[in-house]
């Protein structure tokens, strides 16, 4: 048996002052979910393990080092104590299909797939305002030598939780640099061609609906910290994430929900319908009713419901899929969006790798029929996602898994920023609103680097 430490405080310090002693660590981690319906935000650094994967297919090795490390933990702990946590970015799609043949595009500035393994963590229970501290012995294998390992790490993160009480860094911001203004890989004109081109194969029967993007880059003097600090306070979300990974960092304001899986009951969110935000209370309440009354947006999220009720049905019992929630208004800092919620039981023979095979990349930011859809992003857009529409989340050694979509995210190398926004296209989509309705998703960022 594995053994571990798990202790709760009183939650005293505000989970930014928290993730303030933990951005020096090496590959830290913030799974920030303190926005409704986010109940937990986990932190953590310095993983005994890393695995990471450029084209090959990662899934294999994956599964070996979860089973490899298991805890099972008992009353009523938080759902992530410790295990893998990191991304697979949109990219990794083409190599977990079989059907991708002869695609040649340069490769992408960071890997593909990254997960760092965690024995020692802090969770965070905003509700019971409650602080866990968690400290596991892996990767040690004798029994006496896991107990001493696993008492050095809790120490460690008691002193790193004195020091935040302590200290008076508070991530402030100094004079940031981004040249005239960030710059997108699109023109107005070329994205609105791109939508138009999109609903010819859509008339030809060829797909009922894809998501085309464009990526902004910029440059910027702020630390990822920093932005990230910045990126909290303008568009606060519900499935937020801040890694860094040492050479670059993801920084994630993201509302969406992927994959969760919870004692074999999966949910999925997608998301699809967005309005802007007001200040002028009468027109925030049009935009919000605008949406509401959309027959696009209603008839483009449920093309993504089926598409993942379908994906579910390649793991999951088929007649335990339903949806509880068809269409659920959600607002946030600048925009209004509608999602659905989908869930199913897990069939006993698979499990979450299995789970990520069948539905990774996400419907709702790809399009349906998927492979089609995928085939038709790959030709119009410019440049390859990268992590843009992927996934960022957790893999626990309890058996669990939360994974959200990266969308209102950003990438930085260095002092280079990038950053995509999207939107799917259907039959009757117009191209300039297409196109505003991307500035609208970008507006949190553009104030986060500015």
């Amino acid at each position: 048996m594995a053994y571990y430490i798990l202790k709760s405080y009183k939650l005293n310090l505000e989970p930014m002052r928290i993730f303030g002693a933990f951005a020096g660590q090496k590959r830290c981690f913030f799974l920030d979910s303190s926005l409704y319906p986010g109940r937990y935000s986990f932190l953590g650094a310095d993983p005994f393990y890393v695995l990471e994967s450029g084209r090959d297919d990662p899934l294999p090795e994956l599964r070996k080092n979860l089973d490899r490390y298991k805890i099972t933990l008992t009353g009523n702990a938080p759902p992530f104590l410790g295990g893998a946590v990191g991304h697979l970015a949109y990219d990794l799609g083409f190599a977990l299909e079989k059907k991708f043949k002869n695609r040649q595009r340069p490769k992408n500035p960071v890997p593909d797939f990254s997960f760092g393994f965690y024995n020692t963590m802090i969770a965070i229970d905003h509700l019971k305002k409650l602080l866990y501290i968690f400290a596991a012995g892996f990767p040690e294998k004798d029994y006496r030598l896991q107990k001493a390992l696993c008492r050095r790490n809790f120490r460690k993160i008691q002193k790193l939780l004195s020091e935040a009480a302590s200290s008076q860094n508070s991530l402030k911001d100094k004079s940031v640099n981004v040249g005239a203004s960030a710059e997108s890989n699109f023109t107005k004109e070329a994205y609105m061609a791109a939508v138009r081109r999109a609903k010819e194969y859509i008339k030809k029967g060829d797909i009922y609906q894809v998501n085309l993007a464009q990526v902004f880059r910029a440059r910027t003097d702020l630390s990822a910290p920093q932005i990230y600090k910045r990126l909290r306070k303008f568009s606060p979300s519900c499935f937020g994430a801040y890694i860094d990974y040492g050479d670059y960092q993801i920084l994630s304001s993201s509302p969406e929900a992927f994959l969760r899986l919870e004692r074999g009951r999966v949910t999925t969110r997608p998301m699809k319908g967005t309005r802007p935000r007001s200040k002028n209370k009468a027109l925030d309440i049009k935009l919000k009713e605008d949406l509401i009354a959309s027959a696009k947006d209603k008839a483009e999220l449920m093309m993504i419901v089926d598409l993942e009720r379908n994906d579910l049905g390649r793991v999951c019992s088929y007649d335990s899929i339903k949806v509880s929630r068809l269409r659920q208004l959600e607002k946030y800092s600048t925009v209004f969006q509608t999602t659905a919620t989908v869930y199913g039981c897990l069939h006993k023979n698979q499990d979450r790798v299995d789970l990520i095979r069948a539905c990774f990349p996400g419907g709702s930011i790809t399009g349906c029929p998927k492979i089609r859809a995928m085939e038709i992003i790959d030709e119009l857009e410019t440049r390859r996602r990268s992590i843009y529409t992927g996934s960022l989340g957790y893999l626990s050694f309890s058996g669990g898994m939360d994974l959200n979509i990266l969308i209102r995210t950003i990438l930085k190398k260095d002092k280079e920023l990038y950053f995509g926004v999207g939107g799917g296209i259907v039959a009757d989509s117009k191209p300039e609103e297409e196109y505003r309705e991307t500035l609208v998703k970008a507006k949190g960022m553009m104030q986060a680097i500015k």
